[in-house]
């Protein structure tokens, strides 16, 4: 992926938590052991402790049952490789990466949503200054025009990078600004266009729906957009961030997902989760609070990462 710089010790530094409370403990307890019923089923304790969800733990640990009776699996070693193994498996490598309008037309558009609290607006910020550090142009699109001080937000991480941004009413239509939006990037020949959309509860059905209405607009303005639609979650709140993306694939059309703060506080596991229960690509990783800590989604580095000592 050329997009962005994958940093392998920043993604270990932010799965601290995961493997220092959870992973190592699965780690030790698997090392040096011969496995049995007694040992998988302490495994998939520890799986579900890790945020892998339910649905993944039960695959895992159902392969693990099989190949151990088939005589395939027989030490803690073994089952620490299967892991790894099934779980890099997971995320094919064309689904990460990050979609522009095809035959290099512009504006690419990228309707970046999630629920208030998560991180959004930074991680538009990061996404904007790697765009911005690969030659591409950029414009944004302030369509959060409910939350007071969301607008002002995103001006400020405008003007420390540089772009402008297409601005409404505070209460306004959030579909008219993402018109405007859309027509300006037009107009000015930009090569991507981002839209910061309000920070919806999934939950709550007529937000839900205005963000239907902002993609049938910018549709009409520019065939095919958006191209790309991020939800951005928060790593800290572990299944929570589950059901969000399970709610919000049902309006929004979610291509990608940008999981934010994954800093040391948070249980990686719930990327898996993700994956494997609403087959939503995570793409991108927010390892920091300044607009460099994002790094492209690399499922081997992830893993490792997790199981490392």
């Amino acid at each position: 992926m050329g997009l962005f710089k994958s940093i392998a010790s920043k993604v270990r530094q932010g799965l601290a938590r995961t493997r220092e409370t959870i992973v190592s403990g699965i780690r030790s307890m698997l090392l040096g052991r011969r496995l049995d019923d007694q040992l998988i089923n302490e495994l998939q304790e520890r799986l579900l402790q890790a945020d892998v969800g339910v649905k993944t733990t039960d695959r895992l640990i159902q392969g693990i049952r099989t190949d151990f009776k088939a005589g395939k699996l027989t030490r803690g070693e073994d089952v620490l490789a299967y892991l790894k193994r099934e779980l890099k498996a997971m995320w094919p490598e064309p689904d990460r990466a990050l979609r522009f309008a095809p035959d290099g037309g512009r504006p690419s558009v990228i309707l970046v949503t999630g629920v208030n609290g998560v991180g959004k607006t930074t991680s538009i910020a990061k996404i904007c200054h790697a765009l911005r550090a690969e030659g591409r142009s950029v414009l944004l699109g302030a369509c959060d025009t409910f939350r007071a001080g969301a607008v002002r937000q995103l001006e400020i991480w405008a003007e420390r990078l540089g772009v402008d941004v297409v601005k409404g009413q505070q209460g306004g239509d959030p579909a008219a600004v993402a018109f405007d939006a859309a027509a300006a990037a037009k107009a000015r020949g930009v090569d991507v266009l981002i839209l910061d959309t309000a920070g919806r509860l999934h939950t709550q059905d007529p937000l839900m729906r205005q963000l239907e209405k902002i993609r049938k607009v910018i549709e009409k303005q520019i065939p095919g957009a958006p191209h790309e639609v991020l939800l951005v979650l928060d790593a800290t709140s572990g299944q929570n961030a589950l059901r969000q993306a399970e709610e919000f694939c049902k309006f929004a059309g979610v291509t990608g997902i940008f999981l934010s703060k994954l800093d040391g506080t948070a249980k990686g596991g719930i990327v898996v989760a993700i994956r494997d229960v609403t087959n939503i690509p995570v793409k991108f990783i927010g390892v920091g609070e300044t607009p460099e800590d994002v790094e492209p989604f690399d499922p081997d580095n992830f893993i490792e990462a997790m199981f490392a000592e």
